[in-house]
């Protein structure tokens, strides 16, 4: 059924390098396969019902994005949204639809690119706690959800199991080298920058984003995802208020109706109810159309 969630995936005769939270990961030799699922996880836990249509928004999404900024930083791309299919991997066009990606093969850097232009998440927590964020000093007396002065690069570490650790932008270039980090800290306010100007007009506040850099023939350019709406915290412009959570067209909102349960954030998560399920996939859709002023 077409509104039935893809949540796992195995393709015959595809050696599957990885499967994170969200992607499966097949590798076509030269390439890398990336396959969205509708896996959805909230607080680093996989929930066991996903949200449909969930993957082809991000996918679609970040087709979206990678073509606006290519002329910012070059990306992994090695497929536009509209090429057909490898002969390979035609046999599996009903699962691939929409929701996969061809990209070039490349060395991910070790940290989280994390851009915010607006006070809100663990980043909240950290300025109520130092006045900061990543030793970044900011003006005292802001609020939830308060706009700062200027865009922050707020690096994090990956981590494989539980949750990314905001960092020093000093010890971000303790791990990648101070040359890499810079670089990567410039491509970041730039392209949040630019995708912020251009969503605003479109009625989208993106508060924060997380990108992902890699290293490919020595050059860093821009991988994984891209301003989605998992990656990222998008805002109606329209309802935006200082002082509060704001409504978002993330998935924000299901862990605004997990903050309700008596749950103690550790696996396994629990099932959501098909209401939440459904308000989920519309937010996703319609943050797509704002944003392309297309259907899927």
């Amino acid at each position: 059924m077409a509104n039935e969630p893809l949540l796992n995936l195995d393709l015959p005769g595809l050696r599957k390098v990885r499967s994170g939270k969200v992607r499966e990961i097949f590798d076509l030799g030269e390439h890398l396969l990336f396959v969205a699922t509708d896996r959805i996880s909230a607080f680093d836990v996989i929930m066991p019902n996903g949200i449909p249509r969930k993957g082809e928004v991000l996918t679609q999404i970040s087709h979206f994005w990678f073509s606006q900024t290519e002329k910012l930083v070059p990306n992994h791309l090695a497929c536009r949204a509209s090429d057909p299919l490898p002969a390979q991997l035609q046999k599996y066009a009903t699962q691939l639809e929409r929701r996969s990606m061809i990209v070039k093969k490349s060395q991910p850097l070790a940290i989280e690119c994390v851009v915010r232009g607006y006070l809100c998440g663990s980043g909240l927590k950290d300025y109520q706690k130092t006045g900061a964020i990543c030793g970044i000093k900011l003006p005292p007396g802001l609020q939830n959800s308060s706009r700062l002065p200027e865009p922050i690069f707020t690096p994090a570490t990956k981590a494989e199991t539980g949750h990314d650790e905001n960092i020093a932008f000093e010890e971000a270039c303790k791990i990648t080298g101070r040359d890499v980090a810079e670089k990567a800290r410039d491509l970041s306010l730039k392209i949040y920058s630019f995708a912020v100007e251009y969503a605003l007009k479109r009625g989208i506040i993106i508060a924060d984003t997380k990108f992902e850099f890699g290293i490919e023939n020595g050059k860093l350019i821009l991988i994984d995802e891209v301003l989605t709406p998992d990656s990222s915290r998008f805002w109606p412009a329209d309802q935006y208020q200082p002082g509060r959570n704001q409504p978002s067209f993330d998935k924000q909102f299901v862990r605004d109706y997990l903050e309700t349960l008596t749950w103690n954030k550790q696996p396994p998560g629990p099932v959501l109810p098909s209401d939440v399920v459904a308000k989920t996939t519309e937010k996703y859709l319609d943050a797509y159309r704002k944003l392309t002023g297309k259907e899927i």
